[in-house]
């Protein structure tokens, strides 16, 4: 039930999207998902594919939410409590639809402990995941063998990206609709040069040694996604290597600052991506459903 007096989140429309882009531009690394989504879609939930909730302050959005395959909230400081209570609001009346909340945990853990009692138990709650970032070249050599994936490779970078999600997520993506909604994602990427791996051949064929995807892209920033070593491979500093590789491609090709998020206990992943260059710059959290 709403608070009386709180202010309540609204449908934002195509008439908000310079107020969109103000609020998302005020921390471009942390908003790069809802940035390149509002940049290449605008803010019609037509154009969107999804609702984007906002809540009004003092002439200026204090707020926002995607609440689309994901709920993405974003806050400006000091509005996270009253966010929280005017998204949950919106959220329990159009009932859960999705798979994830992400974000920045400023604005995901207030969220959540409103929607928990409604929504939850969550199959996974990883409270405190390092935001990273890198503006410049990579501090370490990159793998020159790692380039763009080539559609017609798409059948050989699909069998590792399936492998990747279902170590990361802990679920195989391929459990709702056979995995059709997954390879056209796959697909997508690989489509607009987001996709690198390095492939060579092996023994039984072509094989992915290393991959990684530039999952969201702003014209500020973009984020690397997915990234995977091939089991026999670990421990050959591999990792670090690549996603160099990813990072010099990306700032070439694609924004100017890289970012990606790591989960806190991944202690390896962290030292890597710290050889590499990147810096911490904030702190997300994901709710898996």
């Amino acid at each position: 039930m709403t608070v009386l007096g709180a202010r309540a989140a609204r449908v934002l429309g195509a008439a908000d999207e310079r107020a969109v882009r103000q609020l998302l531009a005020t921390d471009p690394v942390a908003t790069c998902m809802l940035a390149g989504r509002v940049e290449t879609h605008g803010t019609d939930p037509a154009s969107l594919g999804a609702p984007l909730w906002g809540l009004d302050g003092d002439g200026r959005l204090d707020a926002v939410c995607l609440a689309g395959a994901n709920l993405i909230p974003f806050t400006r400081p000091g509005c996270e409590a009253e966010a929280a209570r005017a998204f949950a609001d919106r959220a329990r009346r159009a009932g859960r639809r999705c798979s994830t909340i992400v974000g920045p945990v400023a604005a995901v853990a207030p969220l959540w402990e409103r929607l928990e009692p409604h929504w939850g138990p969550a199959r996974d709650v990883r409270p405190r995941q390092p935001l990273l970032a890198i503006d410049g070249p990579p501090l370490v050599a990159a793998e020159p063998r790692v380039r763009p994936v080539r559609l017609a490779q798409l059948e050989t970078l699909l069998p590792a990206a399936v492998a990747m999600f279902t170590e990361e997520v802990g679920v195989s993506p391929l459990r709702v609709d056979g995995g059709a909604g997954y390879r056209a994602r796959v697909t997508e990427l690989v489509r607009a040069g987001q996709s690198l791996a390095w492939i060579e051949d092996g023994p039984g064929g072509p094989e992915v040694v290393f991959k990684a995807e530039v999952g969201a892209v702003s014209r500020a920033a973009c984020q690397v996604q997915g990234v995977w070593v091939a089991p026999a491979h670990r421990g050959k500093g591999i990792g670090q290597t690549g996603t160099a590789a990813v990072v010099e491609y990306a700032r070439r090709s694609i924004a100017p600052v890289v970012s990606l998020y790591v989960n806190d206990f991944n202690a390896p992943a962290r030292a890597a991506y710290q050889r590499v260059g990147f810096r911490d710059v904030g702190t997300y959290a994901s709710i898996l459903f």
